[in-house]
């Protein structure tokens, strides 16, 4: 779906990210202002970190193709075999760990050459992130794509028969997972914006950006049991097992950072006694 602007096929899927991409570059340049930072290199940045987030996201998919392409053999080997379908983005299939990895990669070679904390503007693209992803969602809406196992919940999204996967031909309700995962993310900036505001004089730089790689990968982990479509590596789901992973290494990692504070500092038991 989308408009045509003279030989131009515009998708509104694309737009839709687009609109997550500058609301998102907003916040984080109002974010490095309260910060008394320069907000202008967000702009910037913002080249380089779209640039690695769509690579990354690619090489993501590549990597991790879903069920329904793999049964019309649209797998890794076919990826690496054909190389033009390899990147043609504009069909589809993108994966959000891997845009958070290449935007990551970018943003700390960025902050190398600007001489800039990287671990600071982690902190300042974190509750930007969770806003972009929050947008960038509803593409998956007028996609008709994303959505969980059928159900008869009020708030079930109607598929259109063509977008229905293999064997729920006969089902028209299904769970709105970009919208389960849309709300997510809203909640997600909030605790952020909030964090960095309440608790500005205790975090530590990069706490932020923990924080959020609790939150979203929990959130994700619980919403892939609903998910139809998993990306299977070796009979895992693998985007499934790797926000488990990041959640409980973070979780951990904030601890150990704020282990005095916590008590868990070396000889505090002593101490005590």
């Amino acid at each position: 779906m989308g408009i045509e602007v003279g030989p131009l096929f515009i998708r509104y899927y694309g737009i839709i990210i687009m609109i997550g991409v500058v609301a998102a570059a907003w916040l984080a340049e109002r974010e490095a202002r309260r910060r008394g930072l320069n907000g202008e290199l967000v702009w910037d940045a913002l080249v380089w970190v779209l640039i690695a987030g769509i690579i990354g996201a690619r090489i993501w998919h590549i990597l991790t193709p879903p069920e329904s392409m793999k049964a019309v053999g649209i797998t890794t080997e076919f990826y690496l075999t054909h190389p033009l379908d390899a990147i043609a983005i504009w069909q589809g299939g993108l994966g959000i760990p891997g845009a958070i990895i290449g935007g990551l990669i970018a943003l700390y070679f960025f902050a190398r050459r600007n001489k800039l904390n990287f671990l600071v503007w982690i902190d300042i693209a974190a509750p930007a992130l969770a806003l972009a992803q929050a947008i960038g969602r509803w593409g998956n809406f007028v996609n008709q794509e994303l959505y969980g196992r059928p159900t008869d919940l009020p708030w079930g999204i109607y598929i259109d028969p063509q977008y229905r996967l293999p064997g729920f031909q006969d089902q028209a309700y299904y769970h709105p997972l970009f919208l389960y995962e849309s709300l997510w993310n809203l909640a997600n900036l909030g605790l952020l914006l909030w964090l960095g505001r309440r608790y500005q004089d205790r975090l530590k730089p990069g706490d932020l950006f923990l924080v959020y790689l609790i939150i979203y990968p929990l959130g994700r982990f619980l919403l892939e049991f609903l998910r139809l479509d998993p990306s299977r590596v070796a009979g895992i789901n693998a985007n499934q097992i790797l926000m488990l992973v990041v959640a409980v290494l973070s979780v951990g990692t904030l601890i150990w950072r704020h282990r005095q504070q916590f008590g868990f500092s070396p000889g505090t038991a002593d101490a005590q006694d």
